[in-house]
């Protein structure tokens, strides 16, 4: 079940990061050019490596790393709200 929910939290993260990405705010224009280059794939992929790590971990008998995959969850989550809604 904790990786089903962990899984679910990275989709959540995946959909986040690319809204972001997208938004052409001017943050995202100060991330460094092979961050932000051919779509963001780089920074897709790095976003992607954390989800693995956190599944693997939760997959090898750490359900705790699945609170910490949480915790970053609602980290990017509140992030991505600032960006996209223009408040930061």
């Amino acid at each position: 079940m904790v990786i089903l929910v962990t899984f679910l939290l990275g989709i959540g993260n995946f959909a986040l990061h690319k809204a972001v990405l997208e938004s052409r705010h001017p943050l995202v224009l100060q991330m460094p050019r092979f961050l932000r280059g051919r779509g963001g794939r780089v920074s897709l992929l790095v976003e992607f490596m954390v989800l693995l790590v956190a599944l693997l971990l939760v997959a090898n008998g750490h359900p705790g790393w699945g609170w910490v995959y949480f915790g970053y969850t609602l980290f990017n989550g509140g992030s991505a709200w600032l960006i996209l809604t223009h408040r930061l």
